[in-house]
């Protein structure tokens, strides 16, 4: 097995399943809903739903870099804010979208050369190698955060006006 098939494994792992730490993001966000992603029981940190807008993100300027662009992320590309409306199915919407982002990496390392891992991924930025190992470390330490995120919502009483903002 190359070393692209092992890094799409894991990818693919800490996306869906089967990673030996324990649940993997799609596992951990379907027992997530709308009210949950959208509360702040931190006063200070990011909701679940600005942490999945940031992971969308990130994946999607990594397929960009994949297909040459010399792409950075504005602050506001890079923390998307949280929409006003965060019903469930706008939830359900964020989420598919993180797994479609995640589909196109997936596409674009289908015929990745092994022998590109080495390279820088376009001029000026770190090795695919790392920008790819990168984006699984990624996934699974804001995976760690949706898990606090979550049960400590759940502890909390619902007061929506007083931890959320703007839902």
């Amino acid at each position: 097995m190359n070393e692209v098939i092992r890094i799409r494994d894991q990818l693919d792992r800490a996306l869906r399943g089967e990673a030996w730490h324990g649940p993997a993001l799609l596992e951990i966000l379907a027992n997530v809903d709308a009210h949950t992603a959208a509360d702040r029981p931190i006063p200070g940190a990011h909701s679940i739903w600005e942490i999945v807008l940031h992971l969308t993100a990130s994946v999607e300027l990594v397929v960009a870099r994949l297909r040459g662009e010399p792409k950075d992320l504005t602050p506001e590309e890079d923390w998307p804010p949280q929409p006003d409306i965060t019903n469930g199915d706008a939830w359900c919407d964020v989420v598919a979208e993180l797994e479609r982002a995640h589909g196109k990496l997936f596409a674009a390392i289908e015929d990745l050369a092994e022998s590109r891992l080495d390279e820088a991924i376009v001029p000026g930025f770190s090795g695919t190698y790392l920008q790819l190992h990168g984006t699984v470390q990624h996934d699974l330490y804001h995976a760690g955060q949706i898990v606090l995120l979550a049960k400590a919502s759940r502890a909390q009483p619902r007061n929506p006006k007083a931890r959320s903002r703007g839902t």
